[in-house]
Parts: C-alpha cells; structure tokens; sequence
C-alpha cells in the first residue's frame, strides 16, 4: 500500500464535487446550495460566480484553485492532493466546479484519482454552459424543424498539435448542432477545419459569452464572417459557440432571456 493510500484511509470526511452551473445563483441545484452551506472547506474554480460563492458557508475555509488560459492557480495534481489532505481533516469537503463537473470539468479525472487513493467521494451535477447560456440567448440546441442532433465538443485545443484529438471533419457533418466549449481562442483554427470539412460559410453561429449572467453578451455571425467580427468587436472568452440553423431562432426568442 502506497503512502498516498494509507494517508487516505485516515480520511474523516467526504469529497463532493459540485458542478455550480454557469453562473445565474438560481440555477444551483438545491443539493448544490445544501452542501455549499454545510461545508467544512470550500475549494473552487475561477468561473464560479460570486453570487454562488457568497452561498458558502461564512466558517468555511477557502480555496481558490481556478484555471485559465496561462493562469493556473493550483495545478491539477497539487488540487487533488488538497482535497485528500482536506478529507483527512474535515467532514464536508466540496470541490465547487463551474457548469458540469463531468462535461470539460476534469471531474472524471479528479472522481478517478479520489476513489484511487481511499477517499469517499460524490458527485452532484450542475447545469452546464453549453445548455443553459444557449438558452438565455433564445437558442434552443434542438427544434423539430431545424435540428434533431447535437454534438458538445470542447475547442481547448493547441493549433499545432501533432495529432489532434478532436475530429473536426467529422465533427462538421455528426449533427445538426454543434456546442464548442472554451474555444475563443482556437476559433480561426477550428472555423478553417470546419470549413476544410465542407460546412457551408453561410452556417450561423453565435457566440455567448459570460452566459446567465447580468453581462452576457452575444455574438452572432456565420462561418464565413466570425473571425472578422471577433477580432473588429474585441469578443473574448469565457464563451461557447453554437453552431447550426438553430441560432437563426435567436432574434426571435432572444428577447425571453430570464430574468
């Protein structure tokens, strides 16, 4: 048995991850909000909102362990060690995670590591971005008559990359919708492999950014002109994409958004 192992054993509590949504508080589930106002020690990602950090326990110890582009506040192996350091002192550890901690969350690996290492762990979905900021911008993924199939498929990819993971090619003809997680900065590589595939330059896309939140912000061109539009407007991250027909239904249903 490992140091890591036996360490673990000595565990008094439990480790929960849980997705916090996109961003809107109303959106945190209610198991979400009971274990944030429980908890022994807090340790979360930089999109959570501060209106569902200010849910958190006011004894609560926390942690921020928040990844971006080129700032990494912890790296992964330093935050799956502080979790199992945190269980072996504390009863209610929650690792808060924006949108899913499954969908582009790293939840699988941080659930695989936990498990591996002795420690108690549940996991309490979230509602993710691609879903709920699609539908705060009058863009359903599906529609009986525009689209009967979606794909979600993560654009944090390097350009250069020898052998890249994502199927673009196929990618562009799997569905009739298309959600691109965290890729703003790889749109003109992902647009021009889209293109390559055969995606027509007149397809819509939209992109939304800071979604359910009081600045979201929407973006809506097509194939052809986004990248001009990107670079003309300054239009940053954090946002998704969504590409198909579905998003001509944005200037009829965009007016709706929750309040």
């Amino acid at each position: 048995m490992s140091r890591t192992e036996k360490e673990a054993q000595k565990c008094l509590g439990k480790v929960y991850l849980v997705g916090a949504g996109p961003g809107d508080p109303g959106l945190m589930t209610l198991k979400g909000k009971g274990l944030l106002e429980g908890a022994d020690v807090v340790i979360y990602d930089a999109l959570v909102s501060p209106a569902i950090l200010a849910m958190i326990n006011p004894q609560a110890e926390k942690i921020n362990a928040g990844k971006r582009m080129g700032r990494h506040s912890l790296l992964q192996a330093e935050t799956t060690h502080l979790l199992i350091e945190k269980a072996q002192e504390n009863a209610v550890v929650v690792r808060l995670k924006g949108g899913d901690p499954f969908i582009f969350g790293r939840g699988g690996e941080e659930m695989a590591d936990l498990v591996q290492a002795g420690v108690s762990v549940e996991v309490v979905p979230g509602i993710t971005a691609g879903i709920a900021a699609s539908a705060y911008a009058g863009i359903p993924l599906t529609h009986r008559s525009y689209s009967s199939s979606v794909t979600f498929v993560t654009g944090h990819e390097s350009a250069g990359k020898y052998k890249p993971q994502v199927n673009w090619q196929a990618i562009a003809h799997g569905s009739e919708t298309i959600v691109i997680y965290m890729g703003i900065h790889n749109l003109p590589y992902i647009v021009e492999e889209l293109k390559q595939a055969g995606l027509d330059s007149d397809t819509p896309i939209a992109l939304v950014r800071w979604g359910t939140r009081p600045e979201q912000e929407e973006l809506i061109g097509t194939i052809a002109t986004i990248i001009g539009q990107v670079e003309e407007t300054g239009f940053s991250a954090p946002a998704i994409a969504v590409i198909g027909s579905v998003v001509n239904l944005h200037s009829i249903l965009s007016g709706c958004r929750p309040v």
